[in-house]
């Protein structure tokens, strides 16, 4: 890769973001609001006191896991729309055995933890598997197990984890990632330690990518299979693990809301949309790991963010979903921003 293309691909989501931005700013003129009192009540929610920076934090930390998962999978040339599937079976796994097993904390949360890892790993392995051997396409069969999913757990939720109930019991205090001292000092927002996981996730997929020959074979894959095959390289294998991989960490976003955030499951009338979300994530972050994180922490802040921006500025909250996705429609149309800078610097020469 040159440094051109390097830079280029740090400037274009960067561009899209301000682009998106202005586009929110114009949009708040022509529907009569103010856009310096709309931007201000957005960072004000969410960072306006350590409470909603606490928010803001644990807000992000699923966008991060699922951004690496849809990520992960871009590397092999995979479209992991089932993200969303593997996060509530990652979410369902995690909190039974948060509710089933009695031991201590040390090897309670782990196990815990694990369990939503594998599950998810698990409900990207079918995918991956079909697609690998019978040429299956991706896209549908993650969209249909989406669905499995949730119907699935939410009758496990009704038959199994309750007498035809909708919320479970919480999880022990031995399977909880909350954190009283983290908490107390954010006056008592839901933050919890699943932050540092998700930060830890991507530095393993950073390592996977980067620094091992699996990584090397995984970005062959993506880029020309038919030559990875003639290489000698396991199409198939790296396929299936890719799926494996990026699912766990989709798991582990279910398993940190699971353990973190609620402490239980409750029967879902829908989708929770953090795996939907983690492909816009993806997209913004150039399918990097450290580009996964910023983006994360951008569209938690502007999640979190818009629940201030009716209250204090007037303006729906539903500004900030055209803003994320005017965002991704600009980073979806970089060959355009890549033209225009291109001409800007051929004209500055």
């Amino acid at each position: 890769m040159t440094s051109n293309s390097k830079h280029f691909g740090l400037l274009v989501p960067i561009i899209s973001v301000i682009i998106g931005l202005i586009a929110g700013a114009i949009i708040m003129l022509l529907s009569g609001h103010n856009p310096i009192e709309g931007y201000a009540a957005l960072w004000a929610g969410a960072f306006g006191d350590s409470y909603t920076i606490g928010e803001t934090i644990r807000r992000s930390t699923p966008l991060i896991l699922t951004g690496l998962a849809v990520a992960f999978a871009f590397k092999t040339g995979l479209f992991n729309i089932g993200a969303e599937g593997q996060v509530i079976v990652g979410w369902l796994a995690a909190v039974w055995i948060g509710l089933a097993i009695d031991a201590p904390m040390i090897i309670h949360l782990p196990v815990a933890i694990l369990a939503g890892a594998i599950a998810g790993g698990l409900w990207g392995f079918l995918p991956g598997l079909l697609k690998a051997k019978l040429g299956v396409h991706e896209v549908i069969i993650t969209i249909m197990m989406n669905y499995i999913a949730l119907h699935v757990t939410n009758a496990i939720i009704r038959n199994v984890l309750t007498d035809q109930g909708t919320t479970t019991e919480p999880i022990a205090g031995t399977a909880s990632l909350a954190s009283e001292w983290l908490q107390s000092i954010t006056f008592y927002s839901r933050i919890h330690y699943g932050i540092l996981i998700a930060l830890f996730a991507a530095f393993i997929m950073w390592f996977i990518i980067e620094r091992t020959s699996y990584g090397y074979e995984l970005k062959a894959v993506g880029f020309n299979r038919h030559a990875s095959n003639y290489a000698g390289m396991n199409v198939s294998k790296n396929i299936i693990l890719s799926m494996v991989i990026g699912g766990g960490f989709a798991g582990l976003a279910g398993a940190m809301e699971g353990l973190g955030t609620y402490g239980t499951i409750s029967v879902m009338s829908g989708f929770t949309n953090l795996g939907f979300d983690g492909i816009a994530v993806a997209l913004l972050g150039a399918n990097n790991a450290f580009g996964v994180i910023l983006a994360g922490l951008l569209f938690g802040v502007l999640k979190e963010g818009a629940g201030e921006m009716p209250t204090t500025a007037g303006v729906p909250t539903e500004l900030v979903d055209i803003i994320i996705a005017l965002i991704i429609f600009f980073v979806a149309s970089s060959y355009i921003i890549r033209w225009a800078l291109s001409r800007f610097k051929k004209e500055g020469k």
